[in-house]
């Protein structure tokens, strides 16, 4: 056991650790000529610092040079072969979607437009929330998570769909289900799991746990464990955006428990005379 409660090592954080390894194990990338990994290359100082310009970090790299290194001529070719990679993954796709039913509005499109690599990593944010929350299932059944634990899991496709129609200048309140919003407004799986196991590296300091989670600076407010507590929050957050002019929107995300909630349609009727710019 860790010597002090906040301490970041230890048993927790070993599983932790097997939990990063999992979120990485992506589907493998179809096969390509070159032999080495960059985790596992023997490279000179300037080669080094090539690939970290490139951003080969994990681009698989051929060796050719003397005792299986990796020379500056090695570098280039993977750069060029990644940039023909990336530019066929923004090769632009159509894709025939279920039309939606409206009401006082017009439907959406039922044909969207986007490219492989948007889709991919669509793809890579919803699969490393899942290991975060069965990572996180994990330690609480291990009792390494105190206190509440509510998962996100079964749900990543609408935290990473709003996501993809927002940005970070828009404001985003929640319930206690919160991990995977923390996770989409810019911090980490290492801090989200430090937090819910109460360790200094959260962004609560390890004091709000699981239902408190917040990213102030990217406009992410919680986390509330109240049922409904976020509703009129997140029309406050709107009259904020309102009143700064700054051409932002306020989510205010809420489940089926807070549906039938007073302070719902009081937050409802109020962005609704001062007409916020909340959903």
């Amino acid at each position: 056991r860790p010597a002090h409660p906040r301490e970041v090592h230890g048993p927790p954080f070993a599983m932790l650790a097997a939990v990063l390894r999992r979120a990485r194990r992506l589907p493998a990338a179809p096969p390509t000529p070159w032999a080495r990994r960059a985790a596992s290359y023997k490279a000179g100082p300037s080669v080094q610092r090539l690939i970290a310009e490139h951003g080969l970090e994990d681009w698989p790299l051929e060796a050719t040079g003397p005792k299986g290194t990796v020379t500056r001529d090695d570098v280039l070719r993977a750069a060029e072969a990644k940039a023909e990679e990336e530019a066929g993954a923004r090769t632009p796709v159509k894709v025939e979607v279920n039309p939606c039913s409206a009401y006082m509005c017009d439907p959406p499109p039922t044909t969207v437009t986007t490219n492989r690599a948007e889709l991919l990593s669509y793809y890579k944010s919803m699969y490393t929330m899942r290991r975060l929350e069965l990572g996180a299932d994990t330690l609480y059944k291990g009792k390494l998570i105190r206190g509440f634990c509510h998962l996100y899991d079964g749900q990543e496709a609408i935290c990473v769909g709003i996501e993809a129609a927002c940005s970070y200048k828009d404001s985003i309140i929640t319930s206690y289900r919160d991990h995977c919003f923390q996770l989409s407004r810019g911090d980490s799986v290492y801090n989200i799991a430090a937090e819910l196991m109460g360790k200094a590296p959260g962004c609560a300091k390890g004091k709000g746990g699981s239902m408190h989670m917040y990213m102030a600076k990217n406009n992410f407010y919680g986390g509330n464990g109240i049922v409904g507590a976020q509703q009129p929050l997140g029309a406050g957050l709107a009259l904020a955006h309102k009143y700064r002019g700054d051409g932002g929107v306020a989510l205010a995300l809420y489940g089926d428990g807070a549906a039938n909630q007073g302070q719902l349609f009081e937050a409802m009727n109020m962005a609704a005379l001062w007409k916020l710019p909340v959903i």
